[in-house]
């Protein structure tokens, strides 16, 4: 059985979820969207049809149509593509040790790549499509004329929300992009000794069954939208689960090489810093894009999201000076990403007191449960090898919790003007709401329990096929043997 190749498996997963996509090919635009070239029945009595447009004629952009509208989420999408592709993919390759660049940067790239394809076939239209069930959309392609061109619209989500201005090519491609950054997240657990045969089957599975289903329970108008869990940009649906899933991961296929965990130096800080910075300044589309429109809110998302994690960096660091003597450029980073993280779920819900009560949090707790909890005699038996349960899940709940604190009613995601445009908003325990704060932690609770199970189902099943683990020689050598290439000529 460990002979049987990942990418007929790949091929078998691919034609199963396919199958329940058939009824669906036909299908142009989404049920609720307006289609792009509607036309008005002709009068009973017309004259006669009128001539065909001469050649070069152009058509009229539809009513719905905005472009600045469509211009911001597109270049919001491009800023957290950026993210990705080169941010963690260079970040990633300058914090690990030198003979795991390649590999690492490359885990990164086939993760973005294989993640667009399943997301365009059937994972779209089951995180944001029509309820197939309380907890998933119906599976289904995103790829005809009539889909890509038609209104961008959600439709289990559309009532609570003004109807959108940009086509549903946009819209796929906006959430594509934070679908394949929370899988990559997700491998920073498991660098320096998961398989890459393994990895190339994980991902597309993992998005099918376990990232699709957090994100239409909370962001395609299921059943935790529905009791009314909020989560901005993403602290529970991309953060907490890719804390979750990378720890149970790192568990189930097994520690680094000792002499590894014992001595990983990053091998280039000047590298990891640029991804970092391409990181934060690429957050500014994370957040600022996730109210679908250029409003007041958006900007209002982006100010925070600065605030936040600029207080988190430096309370990070003073906290490495306290206990350790001395600043630290990978404590920099990691206080960054806790703080962009903390944020996430909570940008557009609270002001910029909030803020920064939110970022000196994600400069304390992240940074305890790095320093203190992961290196507890219980926790360290399992070898997270960037800290991603710290980072990313402890501050992605603290974030998502937070919110359920300190969110404010005056912080309107949208300018209500009626039924068409409705405000939208949330308030928190300190304006009198604590109810809002027991959804948040009963929406933490499912997105936890879903990713713990969820992953480690998936790997086992993954395991019988492949291993996960590389071989000792392998894990020796690094990616001069596992990709025949190195980072760095030695000549």
């Amino acid at each position: 059985m460990k002979r049987v190749s990942p990418f007929i498996v790949m091929v078998l997963v691919a034609g199963l979820n396919l199958l329940a996509c058939v009824p669906a090919l036909a299908q142009n635009p989404p049920p609720a969207a307006t289609p792009p070239a509607a036309t008005a029945p002709a009068p009973a009595a017309a004259p006669a049809a009128a001539p065909a447009a001469p050649a070069g004629t152009f058509v009229a952009a539809p009513a719905w149509l905005n472009s600045g509208n469509n211009a911001w989420q597109l270049a919001a999408a491009t800023f957290v593509a950026l993210q990705s592709i080169p941010g963690l993919m260079i970040l990633y390759a300058g914090l690990v040790k030198k003979k795991w660049a390649i590999n690492s940067a490359f885990m990164v790239m086939y993760a973005f790549a294989s993640v667009l394809i399943v997301w365009v076939l059937w994972a779209y239209n089951m995180s944001f499509g029509p309820k197939w069930f309380p907890f998933l959309g119906q599976p289904g392609p995103a790829a005809s004329a009539g889909f890509e061109l038609s209104q961008a619209t959600i439709p289990e989500a559309a009532a609570g929300m003004p109807d959108l201005s940009f086509p549903m090519a946009t819209m796929t491609y906006f959430q594509f992009v934070f679908a394949a950054i929370t899988v990559i997240i997700l491998g920073g657990s498991v660098l320096g000794r998961m398989s890459f045969k393994a990895w190339v089957i994980f991902c597309p599975i993992w998005m099918t069954f376990i990232y699709s289903v957090g994100c239409f329970s909370i962001w395609g108008g299921g059943w935790l939208a529905g009791l009314g869990a909020v989560d901005f940009s993403g602290g529970y649906v991309i953060h907490l689960a890719a804390g979750v899933s990378g720890f149970v991961a790192a568990w189930v296929v097994g520690p680094r090489l000792q002499a590894d965990r014992e001595h990983f130096p990053p091998n280039n800080l000047l590298i990891a810093l640029t991804g970092a910075g391409i990181l934060w300044l690429g957050w500014n589309g994370f957040n600022g894009g996730d109210p679908y429109f250029a409003n007041a809110d958006a900007a209002g998302a982006v100010l925070n999201t600065n605030i936040a994690t600029a207080v988190a960096l430096l309370m990070w660091v003073a906290m490495d000076s306290m206990f350790y003597g001395k600043p630290s450029i990978v404590g920099a980073i990691n206080g960054m990403i806790a703080g962009l993280v903390g944020i996430t779920p909570a940008a557009g819900y609270v002001n910029g007191w909030g803020a920064i009560i939110i970022g000196l949090c994600a400069g304390i707790i992240p940074w305890f449960s790095m320093n203190k909890l992961q290196k507890s005699a219980l926790v360290s038996k399992v070898d997270d090898t960037l800290g991603v349960l710290s980072t990313h899940g402890v501050a992605g709940l603290m974030g998502g919790l937070l919110v359920g604190v300190l969110a404010d009613p005056n912080m309107l995601v949208y300018i209500g003007t009626g039924s068409n445009a409705p405000g939208v908003n949330a308030t928190g325990w300190a304006y009198g709401n604590f109810k809002q704060f027991l959804l948040q932690a009963e929406a933490a609770g499912f997105i936890i329990v879903l990713n713990a199970v969820g992953t480690f189902i998936i790997l086992k099943v993954i395991s019988f096929f492949v291993s996960l683990r590389m071989d000792d020689a392998s894990l020796q050598a690094g990616d001069s043997l596992v990709h025949g290439e190195e980072a760095y000529s030695p000549h």
